[in-house]
């Protein structure tokens, strides 16, 4: 929206101060209120699964791993890396 300040016309006549729209702003907004209003209408629509308006149960999703879960080489785990240098570095020196 444009604010526009107060100001006197040609003819003498006093304009208070007020805001408008941009030229085709109200045009803009009501084909996009119109988008919006029908994307809503669409996305919102109440479908039913397949099935199951018809009083037909649906299968449920069957277990399919066994826990606790372990993972290869589990029982000997892999040696730790160790420090390759044996002298302390100091990391507090400027240069």
């Amino acid at each position: 929206m444009v604010q526009v300040g107060e100001y006197e016309r040609a003819d003498g006549t006093k304009v208070r101060a007020h805001s408008r729209w941009h030229p085709g702003a109200r045009r803009e907004l009501t084909i996009f209120a119109v988008i919006t209003l029908a994307a809503v209408g669409f996305g919102s629509s109440n479908g039913t699964a397949a099935g199951a308006g018809s009083g037909e149960r649906l299968p449920r999703p069957q277990q399919t791993r066994v826990y606790p879960v372990h993972f290869p080489g589990w029982d000997k785990p892999a040696p730790r890396p160790t420090p390759t240098v044996s002298y302390p570095i100091r990391w507090d020196r400027s240069q």
